[in-house]
């Protein structure tokens, strides 16, 4: 599969610039996930490489050879939208077969095509089927098996989920996973939700204001955010970013927030060492805070019990700690009551920081 690289790449209407100078690689047979809130030029990237959109400065590059200037039937891409685009007047057979047919391919080898991509996207019984007499999910495993029909190097996904309900959201991205491992195809997924991008990315690329805050594997941005924006972004719950400040002699160092003061080890002095001031951001994963009732002061925060929400197994707690809001992942079974006071135990080696004047994270 070929390399994508986009080079210095902008895109302006006017005087509005909607993308600024974006870098990036996209190897052979991965799957890159863009995402981001709206607005974020996720979408008019990925509208960029099909040729849909008109590059204002800058170069798109497929193995190495500058495409910005070539048509998008000249690219080898197939796109699948956020609102299917399927011909309501042709059956599935036909829909998945349009492309093919345009290119006056043989009636075998059409069939052929037809019937594997079937097989994989489990449509067999609906070739015959017009695109009404099929559900939103079905109509979108069409718009996927017609871009597989094509054969081409990199396929690209539009928001191709964010018609669904939730339900059959994440019924899709399961066989979107599945497809994953059987088409060995560069693919380049949009999405605004993060735990599309989380499950299904080799590798995401967070976007905002129009530029990319950080690429990597899920793994890689969940456990180090690069910056306040990326460790708020992805993670459900969020993560809890806590106002404190480092205050203490050359002996002991504490974190001192609103409601908590964090006794700091040698190795989170020298990580708060390197922040533009004493006042920083402190970052803390919903699922890193421990329900203890006799952890010590300086290594815990207490929370007030504001809301309590039951998922089953799990339940996310919402509480107020001095003022500033803190979320909690914990069992359901633990014994809690609203408008109670909890202790929760904090591992320094699990705190995120943030600098206060750049909002880049403190490593």
């Amino acid at each position: 599969m070929p390399k994508i690289k986009l080079e210095n790449l902008s895109k302006s209407y006017g005087d509005f610039e909607v993308l600024h100078s974006i870098d990036l690689e996209m190897q052979d047979a991965e799957f890159t996930v863009l995402v981001g809130p709206s607005g974020c030029g996720k979408s008019t990237t990925l509208r960029m490489i099909a040729g849909l959109e008109s590059v204002s400065a800058g170069e798109i590059y497929i193995d190495d050879k500058p495409v910005s200037k070539l048509e998008p039937k000249e690219r080898d891409l197939a796109m699948v939208f956020q609102d299917y685009a399927l011909y309501p007047h042709m059956n599935v057979a036909k829909n998945m077969s349009f492309a093919l047919r345009l290119e006056k391919r043989p009636k075998k080898e059409i069939n052929t095509k037809v019937n594997e991509v079937a097989e994989i996207l489990g449509l067999t019984e609906f070739l015959h089927r017009k695109p009404a007499e099929l559900s939103g999910g079905q109509r979108q495993r069409v718009a996927m098996g017609r871009a597989l029909t094509r054969d081409s190097s990199t396929f690209l996904f539009d928001e191709p989920l964010s018609n669904l309900d939730a339900k059959l959201r994440t019924q899709m991205r399961a066989e979107l996973a599945m497809m994953r491992q059987r088409v060995h195809k560069n693919m380049i997924y949009v999405t605004h939700d993060q735990i599309e991008a989380m499950t299904l990315a080799d590798r995401i690329v967070v976007m905002h204001g129009g530029k990319i805050q950080q690429e990597g594997t899920p793994e890689q941005l969940f456990k180090h955010p690069a910056n306040k924006f990326v460790a708020s972004f992805l993670g459900t719950p969020p993560m809890n970013l806590l106002q404190a400040s480092v205050q203490g002699t050359s002996d002991i160092t504490s974190l001192i927030g609103s409601g908590f003061s964090l006794r700091c080890d040698d190795n989170t002095k020298q990580r708060l060492g390197r922040a533009s001031s004493k006042e920083v951001l402190l970052g803390i994963r919903p699922c890193d805070l421990v329900f203890d009732p006799s952890a010590p002061e300086a290594s815990s925060i207490d929370i007030n019990v504001v809301v309590s929400e039951y998922v089953g197994a799990q339940s996310v707690l919402i509480g107020d700690c001095s003022g500033q809001k803190v979320m909690v992942e914990l069992k359901s079974d633990t014994p809690i009551g609203l408008g109670e006071k909890l202790r929760f135990a904090v591992d320094l080696d699990d705190l995120h920081f943030f600098d206060v004047d750049t909002d880049q994270a403190i490593v």
